[in-house]
């Protein structure tokens, strides 16, 4: 009786040390450790929002303004630049978003460091978000960590300013990590509609996100019969810079055709999959899973993307997707022209001065000749100019006082006024000579006789 007693505790003894070995093999593989940091105002909401969507992640919220950050529950609140803004915001100045985070490198670091994978959350156009991220960013590239940051941009009501601000800060931070997406926030009118309240409209953006990083983690952490576990993760993230797209969609048996097209074309985004470099993604459904499915799903993925893209697929089959076939996609690598800031337009340079034609070289002149010397005319002299005789001033001829006389020869004579008038005139004259006769005494009429 007591030698079997002993065998069964020696048999009771190796059973419990396999199974110790068991779980000890099942924590290894689930020792990837993955962090969400939501960074400003918004980027601590949509993190408060999914928090209790997603398990298996650890959630930091961090903010300049303490009292955004009480307000954010079951998450761990890290509060950065109290000496800079007394707890308030940034006033929508990314200068001291920026400053604020410089202050605290040292309590940044921690929160990357003893990761796998960081994912940082933001809505880009304000102060804190702006500012700070870009410094996150900066310090997390020298960590082994990666690091996938998704992005919001404001609404186009928001004013152009808040989204040069915004496209300025991506600029920023896309050096520095691993891979990101950006989702505008007017990509919220083609999920739900332009009528619904605003509170409604952000939660259906915080939704998908909820489903997409829900889907990324569990590829990761999940068995199956292809399993994808965190190194294949870091296969496909080993770049920095890399445009990416995330998204997970879940189909019914009734319209897979329709829906499977969506996997590749998510309404968030204002990319797609083309020009993708590496592709991860997951295939979960029920026991019924067919592998014709999975090769139209793979057809279509391999089809979209470039033709020397590393590609990585992995399946899972269990009872939570019976009636469903659930696939998360994710590729990076992806090309998109219009997140780029845009580039100020070059002043017009002003047209190149016409070159002046080469002027014709003067044809040598013969050196002129000195001219003979000239003699000097001899001025003339003015001579006396002989002096003007006085003019006569001529006499006033005096008025007849008598009827002018009508001459007749031979008869009627017809003449002119002229001629009338010429006649008169020499009788007049000559009644005055006469008279002048008559009025000289007798004595000197002889002498003017003889004159005349």
């Amino acid at each position: 009786m007591i030698k079997k007693t002993k065998k069964t505790k020696k048999v009771k003894k190796i059973k419990k040390t396999n199974r110790v070995k068991k779980i000890d093999a099942q924590d290894i593989i689930r020792k990837t450790k993955l962090r969400v940091i939501g960074i400003g105002g918004g980027g601590g909401s949509i993190v408060s929002e999914i928090v209790s969507r997603i398990k298996k992640a650890d959630f930091v919220v961090a903010n300049t303004d303490l009292r955004a950050l009480k307000a954010v529950k079951k998450v761990k609140r890290f509060q950065f630049g109290q000496s800079l803004t007394q707890g308030l915001g940034t006033g929508m100045n990314t200068e001291v978003g920026e400053m604020a985070a410089q202050n605290e490198k040292d309590k940044i670091k921690k929160l990357f460091e003893d990761q796998d994978l960081c994912i940082i959350i933001a809505c880009l156009g304000g102060g804190t978000g702006s500012g700070s991220t870009p410094i996150f960013a900066k310090i997390s590239k020298n960590l082994p960590c990666l690091t996938y940051g998704i992005f919001t941009l404001p609404f186009e009501f928001e004013g152009e300013k808040k989204m040069d601000i915004a496209k300025e800060s991506l600029e920023k931070i896309r050096p520095y990590l691993n891979a990101f997406s950006v989702i505008p926030n007017e990509r919220i009118f083609q999920i739900i509609d332009k009528n619904a309240p605003l509170k409604d409209a952000l939660s259906a953006i915080n939704e998908r996100l909820a489903n997409n990083l829900e889907g990324l983690i569990e590829m990761i952490y999940s068995a199956g019969l292809i399993n994808i576990d965190f190194a294949d993760l870091r296969a496909v993230l080993s770049n920095r810079g890399r445009l990416t797209y995330l998204n997970t969609i879940e189909i019914d048996k009734i319209n897979r055709e329709e829906a499977i097209g969506k996997v590749i074309s998510s309404p968030l985004y204002p990319y797609g999959v083309k020009g993708a470099t590496g592709i991860l993604y997951n295939i979960a459904g029920g026991k019924a899973l067919q592998l014709l499915e999975v090769s139209q799903i793979s057809k279509l993925i391999s089809d979209s993307v470039n033709k020397n893209a590393k590609i990585i697929l992995g399946i899972n089959q269990n009872q939570k997707h019976k009636d469903k076939i659930k696939i998360t996609l994710l590729a990076t690598g992806c090309a998109m022209k219009s997140i780029k800031k845009p580039k100020p337009k070059p002043k017009p340079k002003p047209k190149p001065k016409p070159k002046p034609k080469p002027r014709p070289k003067p044809e040598p002149q013969p050196e002129p000749q000195p001219e003979p010397e000239r003699k000097p005319k001899p001025k003339p002299q003015p001579q006396p100019q002989p002096k003007p005789k006085p003019r006569l001033k001529p006499k006033p001829k005096p008025k007849p006082s008598f009827p002018t006389p009508v001459l007749q020869i031979g008869g009627k004579v017809r003449r002119n006024a002229l001629q009338v008038k010429k006649v008169i005139e020499e009788e007049e004259k000559e009644l005055i000579e006469r008279e002048k006769i008559w009025e000289t005494p007798a004595i000197f009429r002889r002498k003017n006789n003889n004159r005349l």
